[in-house]
């Protein structure tokens, strides 16, 4: 039976807005007042709810509320939720880089972080002593640094800048250093945040292969990503954090599940909300979404081979020029199978200022299913303006609307269905 190397008991974390730690003398001291009068902390008593979409009466917020959850000894745990639920500021907490406000967690074990890029790096020394320095800090010996470093260079790929301070490092370098360091110096435990976003594709898989070998040599992986297709390759147990709190902890297929049913609840209504966004410059905004199919109506579900049509009002607070807009459709377990842009079939488009609709009619040859739209409107330069992820839910029927084949279709026959041409030659 595998011993739990991983136990979060109740912990939750508090911040005020605006301020570094409790933000003024006073508030200092009435916690030390209350602290030595053996009462509680007076400021636990207040604080919103970590929702970035409400508009709070407190200054306030709990990043985290009364999260406890064990992990065993060689488990590999995916931590999933929307920007702003708490996933970084929890690992924080695991890799002792903050304190909680209340709670404990108890390890066993050597823990190596990957939290964001450069994280434990001092700038002026150069990759080589960052290794040895990032070892120290594990309890490592020289010696047995010394032994890992050659495999350590070899996987970051940065072998020819290893004695380059890494303050001239770029960022993708930076993670590829950071990442070999974290994983080969034999930490009992692996955190890895969202970093490997900037990495390129050959270095993710790299990652990722790197990490299964790490959870089959017993060690265990704590995993945060939004790349659902990665955590569902890696992860067996999902932990879905909403808001601050746990809100799912199962297995990798339902917390997926869990999640993406959950960030496109009430959307099919049509009017988008800022809770609903995932990125936003402040230049264009979706204002509402509908799904024109007819069938639509009483709910989200559309006959199999049946085209998907989308209505979009947006308004733009200034003229844009360059712009494009594009729509993915991502599977129930969070695998993107589908991207639709204006550009494939046209140019960018100028836009005024004011509200204009964006009418878009996509070829439905998806097999049935539960699947979940992202859509954005982009500036030629890559900025995004206006993200909204798995905005809408729609179910594909595993029947057609009308059709004398009698034919009921699977869902166990992949994502697409193709176009094809088949010739039988009697």
């Amino acid at each position: 039976m595998s011993r739990t190397v991983l136990k979060v008991e109740n912990i939750s974390k508090q911040y005020r807005l605006g301020q570094l730690g409790t933000g003024t003398i006073s508030h200092d001291l009435n916690r030390a007042w209350a602290k030595l009068r053996g009462k509680e902390d007076p400021y636990l008593k207040v604080g919103d709810v970590n929702d970035r979409g409400k508009i709070g009466g407190s200054d306030y917020v709990w990043s985290l509320r009364d999260i406890s959850f064990d992990v065993k000894q060689g488990e590999v745990v995916g931590i999933i939720g929307k920007n702003g639920a708490g996933k970084s500021t929890l690992l924080k907490i695991l890799s002792q880089v903050t304190t909680p406000t209340t709670g404990q967690v108890k390890i066993k074990g050597r823990i190596a972080s990957l939290l964001e890029v450069g994280t434990g790096f001092h700038p002026d020394l150069s990759g080589r002593e960052n290794i040895f320095l990032n070892g120290a800090i594990l309890g490592m010996t020289k010696s047995e640094i010394r032994n890992k470093l050659d495999e350590i260079v070899d996987f970051s790929g940065v072998a020819k800048y290893i004695d380059t301070p890494v303050k001239r490092y770029s960022s993708g370098m930076m993670v590829r250093l950071g990442f070999a360091v974290a994983a080969h110096l034999e930490p009992e435990i692996l955190i890895v945040d969202e970093v490997l976003a900037v990495g390129d594709q050959e270095f993710q898989d790299k990652c990722l292969g790197k990490m299964k070998d790490v959870s089959e040599e017993g060690r265990t992986v704590l995993f945060v990503s939004h790349n659902m297709a990665a955590v569902k390759g890696l992860c067996k147990r999902s932990i879905v954090l909403k808001n601050g709190s746990i809100v799912f902890d199962g297995s990798v297929a339902s917390g997926i599940a869990f999640y993406l049913t959950g960030l496109s609840a009430d959307t099919n209504k049509g009017k988008i909300e800022n809770r609903h966004r995932t990125i936003n410059t402040g230049r264009a905004f979706f204002r509402e979404i509908k799904l024109t199919n007819s069938e639509f109506e009483n709910g989200n579900s559309i006959y199999f081979n049946k085209n998907i049509k989308l209505n979009c009002k947006l308004e733009f607070l200034k003229e844009t020029e360059k712009v494009l807009f594009d729509a993915r459709f991502i599977s129930s377990d969070g695998i993107e199978i589908l991207h639709t842009m204006n550009i494939y079939e046209g140019d960018y488009v100028n836009i005024r200022k004011g509200f204009i609709d964006v009418n878009v009619e996509i070829e439905n040859r998806l097999q049935p299913g539960k699947y979940f739209i992202t859509l954005g409107v982009h500036h030629s330069d890559g900025l995004s303006l206006d993200y909204l992820e798995n905005i809408l839910e729609i179910n594909v029927l595993n029947v057609e609307e009308e059709s004398n084949k009698g034919l009921v279709y699977d869902f166990k026959l992949g994502y697409y269905r193709p176009n094809a041409k088949w010739e039988i030659i009697q």
